[in-house]
């Protein structure tokens, strides 16, 4: 009986087109298991200990957190990481829409302008903040060195060494690198969109602006929702061009949330407090993904359904 139930179990897997799909999913399940969930489950669990370095912590319940608010340092990187990613999604958004539209006009060399405008992205994190962070050096920076050939200033900016400066200066270098994702994303957006559309509303008297706000941008939305999400998933938890620039300097002018844990847990030693700083981040994580999620619902506008 039990050999029979076997040989049903087998055939069902190997046969059936829900056991075939369980089987090519186990794969991944498992990837996800181990290099996910368990590493998430472990963090939660440390944030409500005082583990350390070297040593296994107790049950301390919810003092790390009632600690971290009272924490003048993590509040800063809380308004820090706030600003960071708002500014630099909003910024990212903007330019990479500007972009993907010029891009898909009918220019010239346009797959060459396409792919060069693909090298910021692909460019290592690591290289591309060695890069800023010689184009801001307080002594040697190009930006100063042309402004005072031009008469603009009088003495070199210090980018990285005033809390504002290396603020907007971190929020340059992020631009930089995520305008290729938003508008490449956005492009392939623009390419689904029938140009009869667009040509129908001409021929109605519409202009410019109005076939973009009432064709082009209501049926690119649900990509917008999905492109900015990721914007600001990628953005929120920045880590290496914040650590390669400026290590949450000047006077933890540019701490985001995920520096600050990693200064907590792996060089201060407090594993608890640094796992309790990682968790704090999820409800906001969780709030963009919703974002994505409720702007998604617009794609029932777009298959004729009430939005």
């Amino acid at each position: 009986m039990a050999g029979s139930s076997r040989g049903g179990l087998i055939y069902w897997l190997t046969e059936s087109r829900n056991g075939l799909g369980l089987i090519f999913m186990l794969p991944a399940a498992v990837f996800l298991l181990c290099l996910l969930t368990y590493p998430l489950g472990l963090g939660v669990w440390l944030g409500f200990t005082d583990a350390r370095i070297g040593r296994e912590g107790i049950f301390v319940g919810l003092e790390n957190y009632i600690w971290l608010f009272n924490d003048s340092v993590f509040r800063l990187s809380v308004f820090n990481t706030i600003f960071y990613t708002v500014v630099a999604s909003v910024l990212k958004f903007g330019l990479g829409l500007w972009l993907a539209l010029i891009l898909n006009e009918k220019l010239p060399l346009k797959n060459f302008f396409r792919a060069i405008v693909l090298l910021p992205w692909v460019v290592p994190t690591v290289l591309s903040a060695l890069a800023f962070w010689w184009i801001f050096d307080s002594q040697f920076s190009i930006i100063s060195w042309v402004l005072m050939k031009w008469g603009l200033i009088s003495a070199p900016i210090n980018f990285l060494g005033e809390p504002w400066n290396a603020r907007w200066s971190v929020i340059a270098a992020n631009v930089w690198r995520g305008i290729p994702f938003v508008a490449i994303s956005l492009l392939a957006g623009l390419q689904t969109i029938p140009q009869s559309l667009n040509e129908a509303a001409a021929l109605d008297g519409a202009t410019a602006w109005q076939r973009f706000r009432r064709v082009t941008l209501p049926l690119l939305t649900p990509i917008i929702a999905v492109v900015m999400t990721f914007s600001v998933l990628f953005t929120f938890t920045d880590f290496q061009l914040i650590y390669v620039l400026t290590r949450g300097g000047p006077v933890n002018a540019t701490h985001l949330m995920a520096t600050l844990s990693f200064q907590r847990a792996i060089p201060g030693g407090q594993l608890g407090e640094g796992a309790a700083i990682a968790v704090a981040m999820i409800p906001f994580l969780l709030a963009a993904i919703l974002f994505s999620f409720f702007g998604l619902q617009r794609r029932r506008w777009q298959q004729g359904g009430s939005d």
